[in-house]
């Protein structure tokens, strides 16, 4: 893991990470498939892990007060147990079959959101019907492939939360996600020595993209902040569409 090449991806992939924590989640879903081209997916997922909730201190610390409580309690039971899930089914459930699903699934909502304008739609009420079924989707493939962000984003999105709530509510979210991945993780083999000392050299990119990520989010205008996340939905979606055909 000393090749020139790896630490350019991991240090992108950690910035990407760091993005996704200050408010712009759909950056985080770029870490593991970055890393992919030099090691494996289950490697990269596992080295990113405590990337991931390293820079959540920071991001939750930035939206500690930018949050919706509602939304919260409805999130925390469906990742939890769609997390459960990923664990169960680890050593059966094809990771490519996964990704291909999820950017499926993405792709068809971003584009909808894109020509149906959706994001300047009547706000929809959280429930916890679509609320627990969409966000074990996205407890599951966060557990998979760090992959949460497309199922997360079509349950969140028509809430018409405003953009730090809804930039500060994914950050919580994820972060919750993220810790209780590190039991799992431990015991899938996925949380070696050597991992956590590369790991710890990729924190500095991270959290300097955190705060990045967080001042972007503050000063950019609210209509942009959302055409960009749908926009990125869609991008990230086809890539992981690519990954689940051809990967």
């Amino acid at each position: 893991m000393d090749g020139t090449y790896f630490w350019m991806l991991g240090i992108a992939a950690s910035f990407c990470v760091g993005l996704s924590k200050g408010g712009l989640p759909a950056f985080g879903m770029l870490g593991v498939p970055l890393l992919s081209l030099v090691i494996s997916p289950v490697a990269a997922a596992g080295l990113l892990l405590p990337v991931f909730i390293f820079s959540d201190i920071f991001g939750v610390w930035a939206y500690r007060k930018e949050f919706d409580r509602n939304v919260l309690r409805i999130a925390v039971p469906g990742i939890l147990m769609g997390g459960l899930i990923g664990w169960l089914t680890a050593s059966i459930v094809p990771e490519q079959f996964v990704r291909f699903l999820i950017g499926l699934i993405g792709a068809i909502f971003a584009m909808s959101l894109l020509m149906r304008r959706q994001i300047n739609s009547t706000p929809r009420k959280a429930t916890w019907g679509k609320g627990l079924f969409w966000t074990s989707i996205a407890g599951f493939t966060s557990f998979v492939s760090h992959a949460g962000a497309p199922p997360w984003q079509i349950w969140v999105l028509p809430l018409g939360l405003s953009k730090l709530a809804f930039a500060g509510t994914t950050t919580i979210i994820f972060a919750i996600m993220n810790v209780s991945k590190i039991v799992p993780y431990y015991f899938l083999g996925q949380l070696e020595m050597q991992n956590l000392q590369v790991a710890a050299l990729l924190f500095l990119p991270a959290v300097v993209a955190v705060f990045i990520g967080y001042r972007l989010v503050k000063v950019m205008p609210d209509r942009v902040f959302f055409l960009i996340v749908a926009w990125a939905l869609l991008l990230v979606s086809a890539k992981l569409i690519w990954d689940g055909v051809f990967g």
